[in-house]
């Protein structure tokens, strides 16, 4: 699994209306092929109860193996449903399929 597949692994624990991880590596001054910068958008829930800062700390949690080893940056972009709303004014985009049988 590489390290955009584990983050989203992780993250699928907070039972999100969206997840989507962006390997923002090539942005940065790395190697070809780098994943050590993320920007992570995730609408769930979970954070209903949760401030902006205790939604990054959740995160950060689920993350830290990956945020002590090859990820160096992460950016987190965390939204309830109506937080998402509000700020876009629609509901969020399904999920990707996976493919499989229907």
């Amino acid at each position: 699994m590489n390290v955009q597949q584990e983050i989203e692994h992780k993250l699928n624990v907070l039972d999100p209306l969206h997840l989507e991880v962006v390997n923002e590596s090539d942005n940065h001054n790395v190697p070809e092929g780098s994943q050590s910068h993320f920007k992570v958008v995730i609408v769930t829930e979970e954070f209903k109860e949760a401030g902006r800062v205790a939604r990054h700390r959740i995160i950060n949690r689920l993350l830290e193996d990956e945020l002590r080893g090859p990820v160096h940056a992460l950016a987190i972009h965390a939204y309830t449903r109506e937080d998402w709303e509000k700020r876009f004014g629609q509901a969020p985009m399904s999920p990707p399929c996976l493919g499989g049988d229907s």
